[in-house]
């Protein structure tokens, strides 16, 4: 199956990079390269070095950016990775990183990978399928307690009480083995009244998905790093696509920013806390109607910049 993933974004991304011809820049989740590609087509002498974890994105990102093999470096890694990585290359700063976090057109569509729950799968959801852990682990092998705290946590279940008690039931006769089965059990777990707004797998596979992968706490860990690893005046532009991961960059933008400690009453800062720069963005930028007419899925996506101070 070609790898094929359309950008979301994408100009208001590439605006926002402020791209200058001989800088340094990072893409951290390359998926497709679909915005990297626009990225290195402005570098003379700039360089653009770009991440991923999962093996067919890479694959698909060197095809596309074969034109501009001179001015690319890829690597397979998560980006929780990249900065350490660059640094260990000698590469001091970058004047710009991009992250576009969730899953690719291209993981929801191919059904060997178990993301979506409109197609029969196994239940896989690695976005890195080195990894041992996957959404078919956490299913029958999780505590019940354990499973309802991902739902709630992570897909803001209202009825992650429910759901983690039918798969619990259901793989005490057998193991869970795909999505349509997983679709049943959730589908049985919630009153008949409150299935209609959407499909009821969807909260349930986010957060197995978000789970499986640590995003959450990847990209809450590796924020502050990256905005330390820009060059004065460079760039942080995070595309997400659900309130967990926006929240988490909201905040993490305006603590950056404003980093100060000290009681609301005190005349003046004394706990010494230095500004890494400012937010852009005060509100987020989403996609206009026509693309998401064009690609529905974009829907939900919210772009934040945070730039770093001189």
């Amino acid at each position: 199956m070609e790898f094929k993933h359309t950008s979301v974004l994408l100009n208001e991304t590439i605006d926002s990079m402020m791209v200058r011809s001989d800088g340094i820049y990072l893409d951290g989740t390359l998926g497709g390269a679909g915005h990297s590609s626009h990225i290195a087509s402005k570098l003379t002498t700039g360089h653009l070095y770009g991440t991923d974890q999962d093996g067919d994105a890479i694959e698909a990102a060197t095809k596309r950016l074969e034109p501009y093999a001179d001015k690319v470096s890829i690597i397979r890694t998560n980006y929780r990775n990249a900065v350490g990585i660059l640094r260990e290359m000698g590469i001091g700063g970058a004047d710009g990183i991009l992250l576009d976090l969730g899953v690719s057109s291209w993981q929801f569509d191919n059904g060997d990978r178990g993301f979506s729950y409109n197609t029969d799968a196994p239940l896989d959801m690695r976005m890195d399928t080195r990894k041992d852990l996957s959404a078919a682990v956490i299913v029958n092998e999780y505590p019940e307690e354990e499973i309802r705290r991902i739902l709630r946590d992570y897909g803001e279940e209202r009825f992650a009480p429910q759901i983690a008690r039918g798969i619990a039931r259901a793989r005490e006769a057998k193991r869970i083995e795909t999505t349509f089965e997983l679709n049943d059990i959730i589908r049985e777990s919630i009153p008949a009244k409150f299935r209609a707004n959407g499909h009821p797998s969807r909260q349930t596979f986010q957060a197995l998905r978000i789970a499986c992968n640590d995003e959450l706490d990847v990209l809450e860990g590796s924020l502050e790093e990256m905005a330390d690893f820009l060059n004065p005046g460079g760039r942080l532009c995070i595309i997400t696509f659900h309130s967990l991961e926006d929240r988490i960059v909201k905040n993490a933008f305006k603590r950056f920013e404003d980093p100060c400690i000290c009681p609301p009453g005190f005349p003046k800062c004394v706990c010494g806390r230095v500004s890494k720069g400012k937010v852009i963005t005060r509100k987020p930028i989403v996609p206009s109607e026509e693309e998401i007419k064009d690609n529905p899925r974009s829907r939900s996506a919210k772009l934040r910049v945070f730039e770093r101070g001189e």
